[in-house]
């Protein structure tokens, strides 16, 4: 599972290069520049570092940020983010900050949104129906525009990924699965 700035580029490398890719997960993303955003605030507060600094705001926000099981039990996600960002030094926690926020202006201009009808292999298409941050909306777009994709909406918000007993066996029989017949 990839980031936004990941997710753009594994969309471009499959536009560009489909005889390289046999099939590809969506997984809570968009098209690029031309998307649906989430509400404003949600996308502020998710550009700053207090949230994995500090537990007590990332615990307060946890539920107007990733939405599902987020909003029932903002501590319990708040850990989850807190611990899984300081497994190594905190430095590499800021270049990975740093990363993404280059990778993300780089993508500023990136749209996949005009090329998706011309995709060609076959597209797994993740999202949640609770997702501040990529609204469902952005997986229901694509859909419509990638020939033969299929969509999975899980019951949830941006952290179900992380649930791997939900979302593993869905990708993985997509996956598995044999030719996939294409939407003409």
């Amino acid at each position: 599972m990839a980031s936004h700035g990941e997710e753009s580029s594994q969309q471009q490398f499959a536009l560009s290069h489909p005889e390289r890719v046999r099939c590809l997960a969506l997984v809570a993303t968009s098209p690029g520049v031309l998307m649906v955003p989430g509400r404003p605030q949600v996308l502020l507060r998710m550009l700053t570092p207090r949230r994995h600094q500090d537990p007590e705001y990332a615990a307060r926000v946890a539920g107007e940020l990733y939405g599902g099981s987020a909003r029932h039990d903002p501590a319990a996600a708040s850990e989850l983010l807190h611990v899984a960002t300081h497994l190594g030094p905190t430095r590499g926690y800021y270049y990975q900050l740093l990363a993404s926020y280059y990778q993300l202006l780089a993508s500023l201009g990136w749209s996949s949104l005009p090329r998706l009808p011309r995709l060609r292999p076959p597209a797994l298409i993740l999202a949640g129906d609770d997702d501040p941050i990529v609204p469902l909306v952005n997986a229901r777009i694509m859909h419509r525009l990638i020939p033969g994709s299929k969509l999975h909406i899980y019951p949830g918000g941006h952290l179900e990924l992380i649930n791997a007993e939900r979302i593993a066996p869905v990708v993985d029989a997509f996956f598995s699965a044999g030719p996939i017949t294409r939407r003409a």
